[in-house]
């Protein structure tokens, strides 16, 4: 493989490398319980990921090195990014100047001698200050669009022959790499000759890399890798695109299908609704999405079934500003979307969580109490409650996207008594509600009732003393 650039040229770049930072883990491998992804050393690793899917094609160096440290700074440990990006990234050169590959020929990537002097020295310095900052990143080998879409009576760039080639050549130059592969990038599989470009690119993979590497599958809105390959060897854990509508029901409910699936593989929403991205595509009918609308995915995925969650922003995705071709209408530059108030919040989920037992937590609706009036309790659209536990019973979670009251049941909580608190999801604060007896069913109010403001009801075991919800190891 080809060695990454070194901190000598990126002191010549002018940038600071973190040595505090601890490295990304390099070697991701499935849980046990075929639910969760770990570490070489088992330890758990939470999934929180952003797409940037234009950072290798449309950031230089400083630009990517701020990009990387806002989102390592907000909790974040994966960013989903494009070798061959969806913006003309075969055509239009990076901003030095330089395209990834010769006469658009997979099987020949543009490399020169030399440590900063090409696309994918580029790439390398990108995907090298990532991993020293811990972030993993979910390297897209290709958007979907060069292995499926004709036009022009232009034939796609990839075969079967070159995506093979293709991915070992990626497999060796980043094995040793905090890397996850994922193939696909938002395009259906439609006939046998796209499924083999996806498997053979695979087998690149594995051959470069020594199958060091998890691989998924990256599929359009509405649908699941598991639709085409669930029962493929190579593809480790599902990832679905619930894609950018706001509602749970028929979207966002289906983390709990794919989690259902068998044999069981881990799930992960790659791409949920962008915060500031025209809702379900319908701006004049529907509007911008906001941090609420990002909130909601997080908690309904993670709740039901998904070993992680991934956040967007509707500038980042395309790294937008001024002079550049906006792709529907993104509403600000990306680095001012940085600081909208969805980044910072997806991090709260994750402190939450690593706060509990984490391998053995299981989705349960049960926990709720079915109201009377279902579409009240546990409600639907955008008002749907989602809830999971702890399997030993030591912990159980209550997600309510509005002040409605609604009744647990208190038995899904192990030992004589329950100690509640309310978690919040903007803030990452949490509040002791009380101790209570483990009897029977019980009704809480979310503190801002009637309100469409979001809670986290948090149940613990009392004897287990676990620390206030959210707490930072």
């Amino acid at each position: 493989m080809k060695p990454f650039l070194s901190s000598l040229f990126a002191v010549a770049c002018g940038l600071t490398w973190l040595t505090h930072a601890a490295p990304a883990p390099t070697d991701l491998k499935v849980s046990e319980n075929h639910r969760y992804l770990v570490t070489a050393d088992g330890q758990p690793f939470f999934w929180l990921s952003d797409t940037a899917w234009e950072l290798f094609h449309r950031l230089n160096r400083e630009e990517a090195d701020l990009y990387l440290r806002d989102r390592a700074a907000k909790g974040y440990t994966v960013i989903q990014a494009v070798a061959l990006a969806e913006l003309e990234g075969h055509r239009d050169p990076n901003p030095y100047g330089h395209l990834p590959l010769v006469d658009l020929d997979p099987a020949r990537p543009a490399v020169q001698e030399g440590p900063a002097n090409d696309y994918w020295d580029h790439v390398d310095f990108i995907l090298r200050r990532a991993n020293e900052l811990g972030l993993t990143i979910a390297f897209l080998p290709t958007w979907g669009r060069y292995w499926h879409d004709s036009s022009n009576n232009q034939k796609p760039l990839f075969t079967p022959a070159n995506a093979e080639a293709y991915g070992e050549w990626l497999g060796k130059r980043y094995r040793d790499a905090a890397v996850v592969w994922v193939l696909g990038g938002d395009r259906p599989v439609e006939n046998d000759e796209q499924r083999e470009i996806t498997r053979a690119m695979a087998r690149g993979l594995a051959r470069g890399d020594g199958g060091r590497h998890l691989m998924t599958f990256h599929p359009p809105g509405g649908s699941g890798s598991s639709q085409w390959f669930h029962d493929d060897d190579w593809l480790d854990f599902n990832m679905r695109q619930n894609g950018h509508v706001a509602e749970f029901t028929d979207r966002y409910s289906q983390t709990r299908a794919d989690y259902d699936r068998t044999p069981t593989k881990p799930i992960v929403d790659s791409e949920p609704i962008y915060e500031d991205h025209p809702v379900s595509f319908n701006a004049k009918g529907l509007g911008h999405s906001i941090a609420a609308d990002v909130r909601r995915p997080l908690y309904w995925d993670l709740f039901t079934g998904a070993f992680g969650h991934t956040y967007g922003h509707h500038s980042v995705w395309q790294m937008w500003a001024p002079g550049r071709n906006p792709i529907n209408n993104p509403l600000m530059p990306w680095q001012e979307a940085l600081q909208q108030p969805g980044a910072a919040q997806m991090q709260h989920a994750r402190w939450l969580l690593e706060s509990r037992p984490f391998l053995t937590r299981v989705p349960d609706p049960d926990v709720v109490v079915t109201d009377r009036v279902a579409t009240s309790v546990p409600g639907a659209g955008r008002y749907a409650y989602a809830a999971t536990r702890d399997s030993a019973g030591s912990f159980a979670m209550v997600y309510a996207p509005v002040g409605r009251p609604f009744k647990v049941r208190m038995d899904k909580i192990t030992g004589p008594v329950v100690k509640a608190w309310w978690f919040d999801p903007r803030t990452g604060n949490a509040v002791a509600i009380g101790e209570f007896p483990n009897t029977g069913e019980r009704e809480f109010t979310p503190p801002a009732p009637g309100e469409m403001l979001d809670w986290v009801l948090v149940l613990d075991d009392a004897s287990k003393g676990f620390p206030p919800p959210g707490t930072r190891s």
